[in-house]
């Protein structure tokens, strides 16, 4: 069988650059994730927080070059993240700038099971060629983010079946994979995204913006809320950082939708979790017209406890 892949543009992601002699630096101490462990064959997700903890943005970082970082987020935080980043550099050598307008964004999956050849085989391992870079975000199916100067083709062997990028959603939904947008920016403390399940957070690194709180919620084991799956039962549509209430009495946030062919909507959103957390969640009956009657379903990785 013949090598098949799915090609789905992503135009809502953007690049940021950091370079300069301190850029991983100046990151490491800004920055949830430990850039120690980045190199040109390894990628990182790491988030960005205010000092209270709450995820300012989610960043997927890579190893451009000796003294460069390139970070894949949604394009419309992409300067806000430069703008804010930048009031803390103070005498660092580093230089930061939104550069979404010279890279494109592309997700390909793996329809046929190949693994383009030298392209990263497993999560998080990343390669560069011909001036792009591509970064294996899952392996079943197997999915890469693949970055390519604006104007430029993505090279792939077989045949490439180019489709909406609502296919490329639906994989990272079904993933559990979360995302923050302008509308949910400062609304989630990291475990309520689950990042310490995906390898997001470093808790042995030194001290960065919102470790306190991050570390206090590790330590003491007093997440309650959490980043879970679910599915409309019936046709409907819901936006991120969309918020009602579920059937059983449960408050939600949403993180991220997608449309399924049926009309319903498939959905990650933060709400109460365990059953020592659901015990806390107000739980004022919603009337059953405002209720959203929804289906839990399984994440691909366990949560604690």
């Amino acid at each position: 069988m013949s090598n098949r892949y799915q090609v789905a543009p992503l135009e809502s992601l953007g690049v940021l650059r950091a370079s300069g002699p301190d850029a991983v630096a100046f990151l490491q101490g800004q920055l949830s994730n430990d850039l120690a462990l980045l190199s040109p064959t390894r990628a990182l997700l790491a988030g960005y927080h205010n000092p209270h903890g709450r995820v300012i943005a989610l960043l997927r970082l890579l190893q451009a070059g000796p003294l460069e970082l390139l970070a894949v987020l949604p394009r419309e935080l992409a300067l806000p993240v430069v703008r804010r980043l930048g009031k803390f550099i103070l005498r660092s050598k580093v230089q930061l700038g939104d550069e979404s307008a010279r890279w494109q964004v592309h997700g390909v999956v793996a329809a046929g099971g190949e693994t383009p050849p030298g392209w990263p085989a497993q999560p998080e391992a990343c390669a560069t060629y011909d001036g792009g870079h591509v970064v294996q975000i899952a392996a079943a199916p197997a999915r890469w983010l693949v970055l390519t100067p604006a104007g430029a083709g993505v090279p792939l062997p077989g045949t490439a079946q180019r489709v909406a990028a609502l296919e490329w959603q639906r994989h990272a939904v079904a993933s559990g994979e979360p995302q923050v947008y302008a509308a949910t920016s400062e609304q989630f403390v990291a475990q309520m995204l689950n990042l310490d399940v995906l390898g997001a957070i470093a808790f042995e690194k030194g001290c960065y913006t919102g470790q306190e709180v991050i570390a206090r919620a590790h330590y003491r084991g007093r997440v309650k809320r959490r980043l879970q799956r679910f599915a409309t039962r019936a046709a409907t549509q819901l936006q991120h950082g969309a918020a009602g209430t579920l059937a059983d009495g449960r408050t939600f946030r949403v993180v991220e939708s997608v449309a399924r062919p049926d009309g319903r909507c498939e959905f990650l959103a933060v709400t109460a979790y365990g059953e020592a957390a659901a015990a806390d969640e107000p739980r004022a009956p919603a009337p059953s017209d405002s209720a959203l009657d929804a289906e839990s379903l399984p994440l691909p990785y366990p949560l604690p406890g």
